[in-house]
């Protein structure tokens, strides 16, 4: 099983990009959040290197992104559990065919987006903070398909489905994930 630190460092010999290796952090941060608060607090470090290096390939080759990383990972001896959990977050939106069958997976799947849209809400806000960030102000964003157009509102929507959950719920869960992320960052 690899390590957290050499998740890391993987990750960084494929990713130079501050937003991309960012994004990773968040994103393994949030994986961990929902982890634990899922019932799987066993198995939070193994989410938390799924939601690191999930995006492994997606700097260098936008175009194979969740097929190239396979065979980066399978040459690197990587477990197949995270080959494929991380594999299956671009089901149905690259070509990949590795589909989200464990509830890690499918909340990797609703998340990675989702993560993206809050930071880019944030962004916005005079905080520039998740801290302060309501669930009312996300959903009017969300609503807004002009506003960070490249977030995949049907992933997040398609992700909350196979979870069985209420987007709102999705978004208020991911929100507080990300609050005690920037929270643990300023420390």
């Amino acid at each position: 099983m690899i390590t957290k630190e050499e998740a890391w460092k993987l990750l960084k010999e494929y990713n130079k990009e501050e937003f991309h290796l960012q994004h990773a952090e968040t994103v393994g941060f949030v994986m961990e959040h929902f982890a634990k608060n899922l019932g799987y607090e066993d198995e939070a470090e193994f989410w938390g290197i799924v939601g690191l290096l999930h995006d492994l390939d997606f700097e260098m080759y936008p175009e194979e992104h969740c097929v190239k990383v396979q065979e980066i990972m399978s040459e690197k001896g990587i477990d197949e559990k995270i080959i494929h959990a991380v594999a299956s977050h671009g089901y149905g939106l690259t070509e990949t065919t590795a589909k989200p069958e464990h509830q890690m997976e499918k909340v990797l799947f609703a998340v990675d987006e989702l993560t993206g849209l809050i930071g880019a809400v944030a962004l916005m806000r005079p905080s520039k903070s998740v801290s302060d960030l309501g669930l009312k102000s996300l959903k009017k964003k969300f609503k807004t398909s002009s506003f960070a157009a490249g977030c995949s509102r049907d992933a997040i929507k398609q992700g909350a489905e196979m979870l069985g959950w209420e987007l709102d719920d999705l978004f208020q869960q991911t929100i507080l994930a990300m609050r005690e992320y920037e929270k643990a960052s300023n420390n």
